[in-house]
């Protein structure tokens, strides 16, 4: 489980999308947008996002609960723990920031569930397509 972390293509797919947050967090000065909560929301959809889709997948309905309490506190819980803390006025883009993250959240697990090498990935998806 480990070496699906430390693929490099999942890391690097992570890199990109990190360096994007931090990006938009200069460029649209939005009041609930800054690094620390870009690494946060970003880091904890690295962690358990891939493994909530296989569950779905699965249909490993046991642990969906599970599953379910990991995105939000992807995409919910930390957001709301963090504004709460160092600026709670911020809270106020709460609902629109847990749309836009969902749909990223569930993206992700479903380019990162993917456990092999990127040519691998890729190869699967040439004969599938045929």
């Amino acid at each position: 489980m480990l070496t699906e972390y430390l693929r490099p293509w999942k890391l690097f797919s992570f890199a990109i999308g990190l360096g994007l947050l931090i990006a938009g967090s200069f460029y649209y000065q939005a009041p609930d947008w800054d690094i620390p909560i870009s690494i946060i929301m970003a880091g904890l959809t690295y962690l358990t996002a891939s493994w909530s889709v296989g569950v779905i997948r699965d249909r490993r309905w046991k642990l969906l609960p599970l599953a379910l309490f990991y995105y939000w506190v992807s995409v919910d819980g930390a957001y709301w723990l963090y504004w709460s803390i160092t600026k709670p006025d911020a809270l106020v883009m709460r609902e629109a920031n847990f749309f836009a993250s969902t749909c990223l959240y569930w993206l992700c697990g479903m380019i990162w569930l993917h456990s092999g090498s990127l040519r691998e990935m890729i190869t699967l998806r040439k004969t599938t397509a045929r």
